[in-house]
C-alpha cells in the first residue's frame, strides 16, 4: 500500500505487518532455534518412509537378534541397544527399532495436532465472528455453547468417548474430539476482538458507504485479526500435541501397532528402571517439540504486538 505525500510529492511505503513480524523473528536466536526443530520434526513426518529406508528398519519390524530372550527381552548392548544398526536402540521385548518408531510417531503427532489446529481455528473464527459481529440472539446462543464446552470436563469426556468408539480411524476421531473442545477458546478471543473492531471508524465508514456485512467482515475485520489468530494457533499446537500424547499414554489415543510418542512413553513405564533410554528418547523428542511451539508462540506474540522488538 502506498500513500502520496502532500508536502514533498514522495511516495511513502507502509510496511506489511506480516513481513515485519517475520523479520523480528528471523533476528531472534531462540525463535530461529525453535523453528529449526519444528521444521526438523515436520520433515521427519513428511519423509518418514524414505528416512526409515535409509536407517534400514521398518517401525513394525521385529529384530529378535537385538534382544536377550532369556532376560525377558532386554536389549543387547549398552544404552538400550544403540548401535550402528539401531541408531536409537531397540524396543524392549520386541526388538523394534526406536528410531523408526520415533520418525513415524512424529507423523502421528503432527498429523493429529495440525489437523485439530486447522479445524479448531476454522470453527473458532466462524463462530467468534458471528457472535461478535451480529450480537443479539446469535451471540447469546453461541456464548452459551462456548461456556458449556469450556466448563465441561473435557479430558474425562474424551476418555469416555474414545473408549466407547471402535479403534478404526482413531486418528480422525482424535482430531474431531479435540476440536470440539478446543474451538471455544479461540472463539471467545475472536468474539471480543470483533466486538471492539466493529465500533472502529474504518468499519463505520465502510458501513456508511453501503458495504455489505459480508464485505465488512472479510475485508475490514478479518484482516485485523491475523496477528491474534497467528499467536493463538502457535500456542494451540503444543497443547494438542500434549493432548494426543496423554490420550495415547492412557490407551485411548493412537492404537497399536501405529507408532505414537505417548504410546511409547506408556510402554516404557515397566522398563524405565532397566532400559531408561526407551523412556528418555520419546520423552525428549516430545518435550522439545512442545517447548519449541510454546517458546515460538511467546516470541510471535511479542513480535506481533505494536512496538515489539525491532
Amino acid at each position: 500500500m502506498t500513500l502520496p505525500s502532500t508536502e514533498l510529492g514522495a511516495v511513502v511505503t507502509t510496511p506489511d505487518p506480516r513481513w515485519s513480524v517475520a523479520r523480528r523473528l528471523a533476528r531472534d536466536p531462540a525463535a530461529v532455534a525453535c523453528l529449526g526443530y519444528i521444521a526438523l520434526i515436520l520433515l521427519m513426518a513428511l519423509f518418514a518412509p524414505l528416512i526409515v529406508k535409509v536407517s534400514g528398519w521398518d517401525p513394525y519390524e521385529f529384530d529378535q537378534s537385538a534382544i536377550d530372550t532369556n532376560l525377558g527381552g532386554v536389549p543387547l548392548g549398552s544404552w538400550g541397544g544403540i548401535s550402528g544398526s539401531h541408531w536409537l536402540g531397540v524396543e524392549p521385548g520386541s526388538g523394534r527399532d526406536i528410531f523408526a518408531r520415533i520418525v513415524y510417531g512424529a507423523r502421528s503427532s503432527m498429523l493429529i495436532a495440525l489437523s485439530a489446529t486447522l479445524l479448531t481455528t476454522a470453527l473458532g473464527m466462524v463462530f467468534g465472528l458471528l457472535s461478535g459481529y451480529f450480537g443479539g440472539r446469535t451471540d447469546m446462543l453461541i456464548s452459551r455453547v462456548m461456556e458449556f464446552l469450556m466448563a465441561f470436563p473435557a479430558l474425562i469426556f474424551m476418555i469416555a468417548v474414545l473408549s466407547a468408539l471402535p479403534a478404526d480411524d482413531r486418528q480422525y476421531l482424535l482430531v474431531v474430539v479435540i476440536s470440539v473442545f478446543g474451538w471455544p477458546y479461540l472463539a471467545r478471543i475472536v468474539r471480543a476482538q470483533t466486538m471492539s473492531l466493529k465500533e472502529r471508524e474504518f468499519v463505520e465508514a465502510a458501513r456508511a458507504s453501503g458495504a455489505s456485512r459480508t464485505t465488512i467482515v472479510f475485508t475490514e475485520i478479518l484482516p485485523n485479526l491475523r496477528s491474534t489468530v497467528l499467536v493463538m494457533v502457535t500456542m494451540a499446537v503444543p497443547g494438542y500435541i500434549g493432548t494426543e500424547a496423554g490420550l495415547s499414554f492412557l490407551g485411548v489415543g493412537v492404537v497399536p501397532p501405529t507408532p505414537s510418542w505417548g504410546q511409547m512413553i506408556s510402554s516404557s513405564v515397566q522398563w524405565y528402571s532397566v532400559v531408561p533410554t526407551y523412556f528418555l528418547v520419546p520423552g525428549v523428542f516430545l518435550a522439545l517439540l512442545v517447548l519449541s511451539f510454546m517458546v515460538l508462540g511467546d516470541h510471535v506474540r511479542a513480535a506481533a504486538e505494536p512496538g515489539g522488538a525491532a
